[in-house]
């Protein structure tokens, strides 16, 4: 018989609790995964599949998680779309055609689905239960199983499906067509539209919401800079242009300001600007928002994306700026050297293997209601 002191016990259970007391207190590491190819289907800028970056490392290539999602006739087709949540583990890239399911540990592709009218920009319940998955530019949303990919839905606007805003409590969803000046409000209990916010003064491209979701704004076409909705009354109150910059012709979107984000704490808006290979900043503690800055980028912005703690600022163009100087620290690499850019990229947190958290490709303000 084997005897054991309650003196060993009791180091061996002190030194089984101070490992998990300094597991648990290990910050975790954080990296940005980037969808390729995220400009069109232009693989010159980063290739074909999931970059991962080491934010802390100094954007340090990591490694490439591959996946099909292929057009008809064999090459990678355009990505429109990425989504992942933490407690299911797992990270969803869209296509023109497909929306794929990756397993951020193993990563693993676990299935690739199509639709028969196609995919565009989607965005996904706090939960990582439900996708609201706009179809490519045609009449409706479907809404997903996040599990499976299965259709539990259908959402029918009509407006050419393009974007789309999950609220942060989750209670509501916000959808933004290509032909329509109306962003179209959805009840997540029911599966129903059951508002609209505008009409704007055009078609409405890339918007965002603040955390209480009573604000909507908006990129519109023919505007260089945004417009603010209110989503109790359902109206358009504000037009905000940029001051200073000429609007002129764009590379990409057709549209002069494509790209708007929050930062977390909502205290400023960000807005693109193609034409001037510009970010705007303004300030969002009043209303209308007042430009108050701009950075200069290496080409032309089509979105803008805010890491969690709302201290970095990623740009399409893969410029990494600092959000409190203003300032371009790092510029994105692939590891061929190519410059990396994309429209769909979002921030995982890691502690070893363990998903901490997932972040989002939309800069929604992220201050709950009171």
């Amino acid at each position: 018989m084997i005897r054991v002191s309650l003196r060993t016990v009791f180091l061996v259970s002190w030194l089984i609790s101070a490992a998990v007391a300094c597991v648990a207190a290990e910050p975790a590491r954080r990296f940005l995964y980037v969808a390729e190819p995220g400009i069109r289907n232009y693989t010159e800028y980063g290739g074909h599949g999931v970059i991962v970056f080491d934010i802390e490392d100094d954007y340090r290539f990591v490694k490439r998680i591959p996946f099909e999602g292929l057009a008809p006739d064999g090459t990678p087709a355009n990505v429109k779309g990425i989504c992942g949540n933490a407690a299911t583990g797992r990270l969803y890239v869209s296509t023109k055609i497909h929306l794929i399911c990756i397993d951020l540990k193993t990563e693993h592709v676990l299935w690739e689905r199509k639709y028969p009218n196609g995919c565009d920009r989607m965005s996904m319940s706090p939960d990582g239960k439900v996708i609201y998955q706009p179809s490519f530019e045609k009449d409706n949303w479907y809404v997903l199983d996040a599990a499976t990919g299965d259709i539990i839905t259908e959402l029918h606007p009509k407006s050419r499906a393009h974007n789309t805003v999950f609220g942060i409590d989750g209670s509501r969803v916000y959808m933004a067509g290509l032909a329509s000046p109306l962003l179209s409000i959805a009840d997540t209990s029911t599966h129903t539209i059951t508002a609209t916010c505008g009409p704007f003064t055009h078609s409405i491209r890339p918007f965002t919401v603040n955390g209480s979701q009573t604000l909507c704004f908006v990129n519109v076409n023919q505007l260089l800079g945004f417009e603010v909705g209110d989503l109790k009354t359902g109206k358009m109150i504000h037009r905000v242009e940029v001051k200073g910059f000429e609007q002129g012709p764009v590379k990409r979107h057709g549209c002069p300001s494509h790209g708007i984000a929050m930062t977390p704490d909502e205290s400023e808006i960000w807005v693109t600007d193609g034409h001037n290979e510009h970010l705007h900043v303004f300030d969002a503690s009043v209303m209308p928002p007042q430009q108050v800055e701009s950075v200069k980028l290496r080409e032309q912005p089509g979105w803008i994306t805010f890491s969690i703690d709302g201290k970095t600022c990623w740009s399409s163009t893969g410029d990494v700026i600092d959000t409190k100087t203003r300032k371009i620290t790092h510029t994105l690499t692939d590891e061929q050297g190519r410059m990396v850019m994309s429209e769909k990229l979002l921030e995982v947190q890691m502690r070893g293997e363990e998903i901490v958290a997932v972040g989002d490709q939309f800069g929604r303000g992220m201050k709950p209601a009171n």
